[in-house]
């Protein structure tokens, strides 16, 4: 029974904290699109910089789980990941600018990770076109051969995929420049990270994370909110009504988040104390069941 009881306590506190972070939905932030037109000027670049950072990261992993030697799987996990910004393994793409050098766009490492505008997107986009259905292949030569870092780096630019086959072709004049780097800050990147590392846990799909500022200043549920008496019967509801009322600065916005996540609680408990019942009532009866069984099934003396 202690095991159950562990794992409803657990449910209980995912789905707590599942339940305040989602409101940053509400929040309308201006979607970025990647520049497919980009791509051919810098598909080389990206290229050699994916392999470096699969390099790197199937170390990284070996250190972590040593003496044991890292598996096919992990490092095909890796290679699936690396090009898709909703995973950590992406990350590296956060910290690329890219800058304009003549007739060539040149991708540039910044030190810290940055804000993701189509810039981020058009690498993004590219790492996906260079990888492609590559990624099982890549593992398994990562795993059978270990090469070092420029080695893998020719085979997956050179070999395997030709995306460094052919130089890339001079930039138009015309071609509109991209957005500026725009840092973000560490605590917006660890936050950033927490989310990422919570993604597809029970309760917890697709979360965002936005500062206290954005909340503060956005209009959560639009302006006929108020008039959606049954949206106000949810916590989330609630709290966007709160941080929004510009009526409400006498009260302590903090004190209202923790009340509500403390309603929230008590009827997670109330429920999840039901099904820990039903779960108990289930396996009595089962066990019941068992020893009934057990008996009838005794060959008459």
């Amino acid at each position: 029974m202690a095991k159950i009881d562990q794992i409803v306590v657990l449910l209980i506190s995912l789905v707590i904290i599942s339940s305040w972070v989602p409101i940053s939905h509400c929040a309308k932030k201006p979607v970025m699109v990647a520049r497919r037109e980009d791509i051919p000027y810098i598909k080389c670049q990206v290229c050699e910089k994916l392999a470096q950072h699969l390099y790197l990261q199937v170390q990284t992993k070996q250190d972590q789980i040593s003496p044991k030697k890292i598996s096919e799987y992990e490092i095909i996990e890796i290679a699936e990941n690396i090009c898709n910004l909703k995973k950590q393994e992406a990350d590296w793409i956060l910290k690329i600018d890219i800058v304009e050098q003549g007739d060539r766009l040149e991708l540039v490492e910044q030190d810290s990770e940055g804000q993701c505008n189509s810039e981020c997107k058009t690498i993004e986009r590219a790492c996906q076109e260079v990888m492609g259905y590559s990624d099982t292949d890549v593992a398994e030569y990562l795993y059978k051969n270990k090469p070092q870092k420029d080695s893998l780096v020719n085979y997956l630019c050179n070999d395997l995929t030709k995306a460094c086959s052919t130089k890339p072709p001079p930039v138009p004049k015309d071609r509109s420049p991209g957005e500026a780097f725009v840092p973000k800050s560490a605590k917006e990147a660890e936050m950033e990270k927490i989310m990422k590392s919570m993604e597809g846990m029970p309760g917890a799909p697709g979360m965002q994370m936005y500062s206290r500022e954005d909340l503060m200043n956005q209009n959560f549920g639009g302006e006929d909110a108020d008039d959606e008496d049954e949206d106000e019967e949810h916590f989330p509801s609630k709290l966007g009504k709160v941080l929004r009322d510009k009526e409400s600065t006498k009260i302590d916005w903090k004190e209202k988040i923790t009340r509500g996540i403390q309603d929230t609680g008590k009827q997670l408990k109330i429920h999840a104390d039901t099904a820990a019942h039903r779960i108990r009532q289930w396996w009595g009866g089962k066990k019941a069941g068992s020893k009934k069984n057990s008996k009838s099934s005794k060959p008459e003396l």
